[in-house]
């Protein structure tokens, strides 16, 4: 029963990190689309905000394999 409540909770970590990762994104894009020569700027922050959004991710799955 507690394995599949982790699964479960991994899932949701997991959906919240795509979510995340798309609005960082789109912002990025529309961003870039408004002022093209602010793309390198824009380029670091959107890439710093992919890294931790995935680590929320990645963070996720450890705890749904630690906590038992």
């Amino acid at each position: 029963m507690t394995g599949s409540l982790n699964l479960v909770g991994y899932g949701l970590a997991a959906i919240g990190s795509a979510i995340g990762v798309g609005l960082i994104f789109a912002a990025y894009i529309n961003g870039v689309a408004r002022q093209p020569e602010s793309r390198p700027v824009l380029n670091q922050i959107a890439l710093l905000g992919f890294a931790l959004v995935e680590a929320l991710a990645i963070l996720g799955l450890v705890f749904a394999f630690i906590i038992k």
